[in-house]
């Protein structure tokens, strides 16, 4: 099998400008790659490893890179309850750029519930629910808020 660089970055850059489109931040594509970034590894240090592996199987090559990038399977689990916990979480995964990339809490609320709005393209429906499944009952909305609209 023969891998086709170009067809990844193609389909990456065609999928970070509709991200950033729905996320109203056409005109910072850098910003919702970023914020794009911090919330999947946000996420994948609340499930566990088994439902990781099981939700970037569904993924195209170019967001599991997103996802694995700088990953340690050795890590311990955060133990997170609230949304609010669960932003800082992914406001630490952003780095320095976090207070312009997530300006306050809502926002930063918006953008998550988006995000996985936006990954129902590529997730299916029962993947969805395994995640959801996993995550404390303050967190659950984050996963079908906007799921089925």
């Amino acid at each position: 099998m023969a891998l086709n660089f170009n067809q990844y970055a193609t389909e990456a850059n065609t999928f970070l400008k509709e991200y950033a489109e729905e996320m109203n931040l056409s005109e910072t594509p850098d910003k919702a790659g970023r914020i794009l970034s911090a919330i999947l590894h946000g996420l994948r240090e609340i499930i566990s490893m088994e439902e990781s592996l099981q939700f970037i199987a569904q993924l195209p090559m170019f967001l599991k890179a997103v996802y694995v990038n700088g990953w340690s399977i050795k890590g311990k689990k955060h133990r997170i309850k609230h949304m609010k916990e669960f932003i800082d979480l992914v406001r630490s995964f952003d780095g320095v750029t976090s207070t312009y990339d997530f300006e306050s809490n809502e926002i930063a609320e918006h953008y998550i519930n988006t995000t996985f709005f936006i990954l129902r393209k590529y997730v299916s429906t029962g993947e969805m629910k395994h995640i959801r499944d996993e995550l404390p009952k303050n967190l659950k909305n984050m996963i079908f808020d906007k799921l089925f609209l």
